[in-house]
């Protein structure tokens, strides 16, 4: 029995909590080695690439560290071309989230990682994929026995 490898989409919130950890240990730091070791895989598409460009460069974050990103999403992650007909309206509090279910849903993903409260509404799982934190999809990454929140 084929075992099948984790997929997922990481919400920007995910992205800049490793950027801007102290912490060499902290999770999004330790998922962002994880994934470029191939332990799993990280959808992305058009308009998270875009997303993530506005928000780094909002938050004043270097151009290296931005293109070294992006350039590292595009060599280890999987492309998922989302079009406008596949963003629906499912996250009501903040349609910019759409982009991301409508990613995952598209990539046939296993997980959304986020720490954005706007995906509660979805209370931990949508469809064919789970809805974590990162803390909590290092646990399934890893293999260990996740604890209760």
């Amino acid at each position: 029995m084929e075992i099948k490898k984790l997929k997922a989409v990481f919400d920007i919130n995910v992205y800049l909590a490793a950027y801007l950890s102290q912490n060499p240990f902290s999770p999004t730091v330790e998922l962002l080695k994880r994934w470029r070791n191939n332990e799993f895989i990280i959808l992305y598409s058009d308009k998270i690439l875009q997303e993530i460009i506005r928000k780094f460069i909002e938050k004043g974050i270097d151009a290296r560290y931005i293109i070294a990103l992006i350039s590292d999403i595009q060599l280890f992650g999987e492309y998922v071309n989302v079009t406008s007909d596949d963003i629906k309206s499912i996250i009501l509090e903040d349609p910019d989230d759409d982009i991301f279910v409508a990613c995952a849903l598209k990539g046939e993903t296993t997980h959304l990682v986020t720490y954005d409260p706007h995906f509660d509404c979805l209370k931990g799982k949508y469809l064919q994929f789970e809805v974590l934190d990162g803390l909590h999809f290092l646990y399934q990454v890893r293999g260990d026995r996740m604890p209760e929140k």
